[in-house]
């Protein structure tokens, strides 16, 4: 009796599935100009996984994803809580002389697309010495998409690019049309229009007589951040990148549209783009389809990634 009771303990525990390990949380840091640069990293158990650096997009937006400008859509904390279950590591970062990474330099505005992408090669290198990968993925999202493809053009230890909710166009043109996408701005384009044509050529502009709206869209304090952005064109960095690139694109995106993802990937016929049917520019669902419904996503981070962001990402990382 005792035998077979040995027996059916022993077939009743192959039967049950084993506990999955949850992923390990660490914080990793990489050199920046003064002080250090900071971030999260998210590793699932094999020692083997894939590695993803996320980028963040514009202004002062952190490593989950959320700004103190409203946004909490925690995107990028998802992202990474979703690629661990599926076997792929991640690091998200705070920016140069931005929240944890503030000691890097003095003046988080004083920045250019060049610095950025000097940044992320220096978290390349941080992360392939803590996880001993030979290359690491990097995932730009929104204006973190340009980080992305400016870095590309050293592109020694980048696995390849993840180019998520990224305009393709020169910023200027996206500027123009998020502007006169909301009917409210009518009153502000001319003044608007202007600004951007002299920062396009270089020039920078007095805002003073600017409506108060623009005045901090231009600051003086950005002007020389916007500028370098301005002079390059995201179609034409992806053309000169040789290696894999997937394009992850909401189809309700209102402030990165279908046509920017088609036009990168004319920049680059091999590379593998995914049009997302109902997510908007955080990457969550959208329903109803109104403006309204759109924009209160950015402050839900309840709200789940919308379906087939995380698998899409993983299964392009995993390809051999």
């Amino acid at each position: 009796m005792q035998a077979l009771a040995s027996m059916v303990f022993l077939m009743a525990a192959t039967l049950i599935p084993p506990t999955a390990v949850a992923a390990t949380q660490t914080y990793i840091e990489a050199p920046g100009p003064l002080g250090p640069l900071k971030g999260t990293m998210l590793s699932p158990a094999s020692s083997k996984a894939p590695v993803v650096l996320i980028i963040p997009g514009s202004g002062p937006t952190d490593r989950d994803g959320n700004s103190p400008l409203g946004v909490k859509a925690s995107t990028y904390r998802l992202l990474a809580e979703g690629l661990a279950d599926q076997g792929v590591a991640s690091v998200r970062i705070d920016k140069r002389g931005m929240f944890a990474s503030g000691a890097a330099v003095t003046d988080a505005n004083d920045v250019t697309l060049r610095a950025y992408a000097d940044d992320v090669h220096a978290w390349v290198k941080a992360i392939k010495q803590a996880t001993g990968a030979p290359c690491v993925w990097v995932l730009g999202h929104s204006e973190g998409g340009l980080v992305a493809l400016a870095a590309a053009q050293t592109p020694s230890d980048i696995c390849g690019l993840i180019l998520v909710s990224t305009a393709g166009r020169p910023l200027g043109a996206v500027l123009r049309d998020q502007l006169k996408a909301n009917p409210a701005n009518a009153p502000l384009l001319e003044g608007a229009n202007a600004t951007i044509a002299a920062l396009e050529a270089g020039h920078r502009v007095d805002v003073s007589s600017l409506h108060p709206a623009l005045q901090g869209l231009f600051a003086p304090a950005v002007q020389g951040f916007l500028i370098s952005e301005l002079s390059v064109d995201p179609a034409k960095l992806l053309a000169d990148y040789k290696g894999r690139v997937l394009i992850v694109q909401g189809d309700h995106d209102i402030q990165v549209s279908v046509a920017d993802a088609e036009r990168l990937k004319a920049a680059d016929p091999r590379a593998d783009l995914q049009i997302m049917p109902g997510l908007n520019h955080v990457l969550k669902q959208v329903t109803p389809d109104t403006r309204a419904a759109n924009v209160a996503t950015y402050s839900d981070p309840s709200l789940p990634l919308g379906p087939g962001v995380v698998e899409t990402v993983s299964r392009f990382v995993a390809a051999p």
